[in-house]
């Protein structure tokens, strides 16, 4: 297996610089960075970019662009300003990829969706970005994989793909065949986690946000997605999004050990 590996620093409490030291010294080669962790840095840009390369690792993402797509009138405008002082923070630290989760505002306008997204791709275009796109499990319109890869291709705009979370797909009880139809190189990342258990519908963000699992430590049928990716050839990053509130309490570089680990062992069940 070849492709890059990354942590979500959202695993890891401490310093935006333990994280980042942290993973790296735990082998990965990329990290999706938050916004949060880039205003927690003392040195600003300039700082986590010193980070990253102390640590020789890249970035996945730099994230998150919440609730942009089919913002309704009153809030668009403003919306696309906080869009672009995000793209404009990316290049500077050196991200290629903004991640951009389908809104879970009540008031989405689904008929502004494919515009917005058309918009953001070519804004982020003229600064060589791509716009990582995630459907979620609560989301208002986009909440499956098809659903948000519809939007993608109406979009038309080469740099504008998906981001493939496994929690938004297995939670919902769906599985690797929301896939289907999905070209690999429209595929920028691919986060996983894993839980112990299904939950309600109404109990999903509090298990994405908190009770989030390493992967192989719940039921979630990961080889199955794993098998599908590598199937279609599919060669980009592969990486945690674990949110865990006991994992972030205790020390980052243990951490870090432990969540590499799991995604070794966890990759490799591609091949099986």
């Amino acid at each position: 297996m070849n492709n890059p590996l990354f942590l979500n620093t959202i695993l890891l409490g401490g310093s935006t610089a333990e994280k980042i030291a942290a993973a790296g010294s735990a082998g990965f080669d990329q990290v999706e960075l938050w916004r949060q962790d880039l205003d927690a840095h003392p040195g600003g840009a300039p700082g986590v970019l010193h980070a990253l390369a102390q640590a020789d690792l890249g970035l996945a993402d730099f994230q998150v662009l919440l609730d942009f797509d089919g913002a309704p009138g009153a809030r668009r405008s403003a919306k696309r300003q906080e869009a672009l002082q995000m793209l404009d923070l990316a290049v500077q630290v050196g991200a290629t990829s903004v991640l951009a989760p389908a809104s879970t505002d009540p008031d989405c306008d689904a008929a502004r969706i494919v515009d917005d997204l058309a918009w953001l791709a070519q804004q982020a275009a003229t600064r060589g970005l791509r716009i990582a796109y995630e459907a979620m499990a609560w989301s208002t319109v986009n909440h499956t994989t098809p659903a948000a890869w519809r939007c993608v291709q109406l979009a038309n705009q080469a740099n504008l793909g998906l981001v493939i979370d496994a929690f938004h797909i297995f939670a919902l009880g769906r599985n690797a065949s929301d896939l289907d139809g999905i070209p690999a190189e429209r595929i920028f990342l691919v986060q996983l986690s894993d839980l112990d258990r299904q939950v309600s519908k109404a109990g999903l963000k509090t298990a994405a946000r908190h009770r989030r699992l390493l992967p192989g430590d719940g039921h979630f049928p990961l080889a199955s997605l794993l098998q599908r990716l590598s199937a279609i050839g599919y060669a980009g990053p592969i990486g945690l999004e674990v949110f865990n509130d006991a994992l972030h309490a205790r020390d980052p570089a243990e951490v870090a050990q432990e969540a590499m680990a799991a995604l070794r062992r966890v990759c490799a069940l591609q091949n099986q």
